[in-house]
């Protein structure tokens, strides 16, 4: 769309117009995530037969480019993710802002317009990191054991070993990979995954922990090398995501092989509109506007 000044309150302020449709091709999502995998590699993963009912996708195209917006609803609560053009993504995001709590993830660039839409909370700077078979070198001192669902109850009382409660189901266990450290009968750290996706080759490990008994031990790194080994037998890219001032974790992903790929930041959202009214008025009147357009027709003044 043609930018074009409009003058308000006397003043030249440019117009930002953008037409917004839903994606629900998993081809056509896949073309925009692709080429920037370990940033998306969640993204990507969402796109599993189990889990792609569980997505809404939007994508926006306009006067200062493109933006990708998903909404997905997990075990764990709701999660949004964003790429692409900040005043694209906010384009979105004016018509489609998800549910009223959400967990969100984006990249430095994005959190000035997801504060437009969302009360930001908990908001933490991240390190994306991935690794591939041919860098990847594993710890072996350290024995680990393949953990499931029937060990549920272990991992629970292992996660909330700090004093915060810890919701973790069966199906978590079954549906990643999970390894574990035991001593004495114990289990005392745990690496895991937060998604893996076989058709797409790719997966997020996560959930590593340790008590704090046993830390400084390298247990963690163990589990962790454990899961890396087991997913890169048939992902090729194996991301995970480690807070920039924990050195001493990132010191021991580093390694493993990892490298750092991007910054992100993760955090907890609330929208400002918890409503929803103010966001379905926009969404009619941008229905209306966009018809010819096959899409949505969102305008924003810079």
């Amino acid at each position: 769309m043609a930018e074009r000044e409009v003058r308000w309150q006397g003043v030249a302020r440019e117009r930002l117009d953008y037409v917004v449709q839903p994606l629900t091709d998993v081809q056509a999502i896949r073309s925009v995530l692709a080429p920037r995998v370990e940033y998306t590699a969640y993204a990507l993963g969402q796109l599993e037969p189990a889990l792609f009912p569980r997505t809404r996708w939007y994508y926006a195209r306009g006067t200062t480019g493109t933006g990708l917006v998903l909404h997905s609803r997990g075990g764990l609560g709701d999660a949004t993710f964003v790429m692409g053009d900040p005043d694209a993504v906010l384009a979105i995001l004016t018509i489609h802002p998800g549910t009223a709590q959400t967990y969100a993830t984006c990249q430095p660039q994005h959190l000035e317009v997801l504060r437009r839409v969302y009360r930001l909370a908990t908001q933490q700077p991240m390190i994306r990191m991935g690794v591939e078979r041919t860098s990847f070198v594993a710890v072996g001192d350290v024995p680990t054991v393949a953990l499931t669902g029937l060990d549920i109850r272990k991992l629970n009382s292992l996660y909330g070993s700090e004093g915060g409660p810890s919701y973790y189901v069966p199906d978590h266990i079954d549906n990643g990979v999970y390894r574990g450290v035991v001593r004495e009968g114990r289990l005392v750290a745990v690496a895991g995954t937060h998604v893996v996706s076989r058709n797409e080759g790719v997966a997020v490990v996560g959930n590593v922990f340790t008590h704090p008994s046993y830390r400084g031990r390298g247990y963690a790194t163990a589990a962790t090398s454990a899961v890396t080994g087991t997913l890169l037998e048939y992902c090729d890219h194996v991301v995970l995501t480690v807070d920039p001032n924990n050195m001493p974790a990132v010191a021991a992903y580093a390694r493993l092989g990892y490298r750092e790929v991007c910054h992100l930041v993760e955090a907890s959202a609330a929208r400002r509109d918890p409503s929803g009214v103010g966001s379905a008025f926009r969404r009619i009147r941008a229905a209306i506007r966009g018809r010819k357009y096959d899409g949505s027709l969102v305008s924003l003044r810079d």
